[in-house]
């Protein structure tokens, strides 16, 4: 498996958002003997959110790791909400049509993910927020490495 780093420079981290794989995915963490039944229901949980390696041609997945890249490096805020997480942009910096471009291909790998921009404050800030079913929070922080 490899980093989804490789694949979006962290999808969001492509947005230091986020780290995968461009081989389909599972979380890293398995239960093991000793774990407890609440353990085996996060991890049964967990593993719904996977990576199709296969949705993107090697040309989409080149130009979407560069946007995810230039989203990485462009990011002026991480917050973490109720459901997932906002990574906020500065439009000077990164464009609406960028931000739309990333995550179109990233909803075709990624399908798990709900994805919300908005265009805030006077047009002077683009959020985008993921979210997802329960899990997602701690899938985006583990495979997007996350603080």
């Amino acid at each position: 498996m490899k980093p989804k780093t490789e694949y979006f420079a962290g999808a969001l981290t492509t947005l230091t958002l986020f780290a995968g794989s461009l081989g389909a995915t599972g979380l890293r963490n398995r239960p093991t003997q000793e774990s407890g039944k609440a353990d085996r229901q996060v991890i049964a949980t967990q593993n719904k959110f996977y990576c199709n390696s296969k949705a993107l041609t090697a040309e989409e997945r080149a130009h979407h790791k560069r946007l995810g890249d230039k989203l990485i490096r462009a990011r002026k805020a991480l917050v973490e909400t109720e459901k997932g997480y906002e990574f906020q942009f500065s439009p000077s910096d990164v464009t609406l049509a960028e931000l739309a471009d990333w995550v179109t291909a990233e909803s075709k790998c990624c399908p798990f993910f709900d994805f919300h921009i908005d265009l805030e404050n006077q047009r002077k800030l683009i959020c985008l927020r993921l979210t997802g079913e329960q899990g997602i929070k701690q899938f985006i922080r583990e495979e997007f490495m996350l603080p």
